[in-house]
């Protein structure tokens, strides 16, 4: 419990001055993004209009109280309404918040996969040059540039091979392009980190244990070898897995899907400072807490951590592999 806890209060502070520097960060920002929406002659406010909607913002008061009352409507739920349209920020979010979610998740899933299948294919194949070319891939996909990707995708499945419509999809071929974009990059550092687990895990004294009683190659790496092999992929699927909730912005741009991502472009360029904030805050949030899950789940993928957080044993050396299954 006390190591949940003060999981939670580092989680708690990370979203405290990501807020803070969020803030400070927009209010120094050139310009009014407000009298350059309401001064318009177009629109024909009078001074005293535009001062009642200044006030409405709430901008009209000074810096710190506009932290505090930002602040505390963001405890509340309250993000505010956006500067381009009047919409409630909230609204905004809940609209496009599902979407990349669905988007996020998807890709982070075929990501694994991609993953999974390069790191143990080139683990147990015996062709020295089918090995390196499994193991040279994540550098490949690594280096593609997220937009050219998703422009020759659609290219070549959409208008070449006509495989998948891009106007009038329905929600599942809308989905899969953008996914595949989204996966392919993604997957790179998750293979070239689980292979390099995996080779050190190989090097390990119990693994030759377990070799020298019998065991074929494959057995030994999915029972032995993989769980301890797992973790610093864990740690990385964590870290990708929050920044792709947190918002694709250059894939919702380029297939033109309504999202966070896509939603973050429009607030950056109308300079619609509510919904930066908003956007910012949510992502940080989605990071840390996913961050969160990952600290947590590490004693149930190790037991030595479990001994750890109990006191029960010392620490253990770092290049030190579980031992459950080696004397089986």
């Amino acid at each position: 419990m006390k190591h949940v806890l003060a999981r939670i209060g580092q989680a708690a502070v990370v979203l405290f001055v990501a807020f803070a520097a969020t803030f400070v960060l927009l209010q120094a920002l050139p310009g009014d993004a407000l009298m350059i929406k309401f001064e318009n002659p177009e629109l024909g406010l009078s001074a005293e209009q535009i001062a009642a909607l200044r006030e409405s913002y709430g901008v009209d008061v000074p810096l710190p109280q506009q932290f505090w009352h930002t602040l505390s409507g963001f405890l509340a739920g309250d993000f505010g309404y956006s500067i381009q349209n009047g919409t409630p920020v909230t609204q905004m979010l809940a609209e496009a918040a599902p979407q990349t979610i669905t988007l996020a998740l998807s890709a982070f899933l075929l990501a694994v996969l991609i993953a999974v299948s390069l790191a143990f294919l080139s683990s147990l194949t015996r062709f020295a040059w089918l090995r390196g070319f499994l193991r040279s891939l994540p550098g490949l996909f690594v280096s593609v540039p997220v937009f050219w990707l998703g422009i020759v995708l659609i290219q070549v499945f959409s208008f070449q091979l006509k495989l998948v419509p891009v106007i009038g999809a329905d929600p599942v071929q809308g989905l899969i392009l953008p996914v595949l974009t989204l996966a392919v990059p993604i997957s790179a550092p998750l293979a070239q980190i689980l292979v390099r687990s995996i080779d050190e895990v190989e090097l390990a004294p119990f693994v030759s244990v377990v070799r020298a009683k019998g065991a074929s190659r494959r057995r030994v790496l999915w029972n032995n070898v993989a769980k301890n092999a797992i973790l610093p992929t864990v740690t990385i699927a964590g870290v990708l897995l929050g920044e792709l909730i947190g918002g694709a912005v250059v894939t919702e741009t380029v297939f033109g899907r309504t999202g966070i991502g896509r939603l973050t472009e429009q607030a950056v360029s109308a300079q619609d400072t509510p919904v930066l904030q908003a956007i910012v805050v949510l992502s940080a949030l989605a990071f840390v807490l996913t961050n969160l899950a990952v600290d947590l789940l590490y004693p149930v993928l190790d037991p030595r951590l479990r001994r750890l957080s109990r006191g029960t044993a010392r620490t253990a050396p770092a290049a030190t592999p579980v031992l459950e299954g080696a004397a089986a």
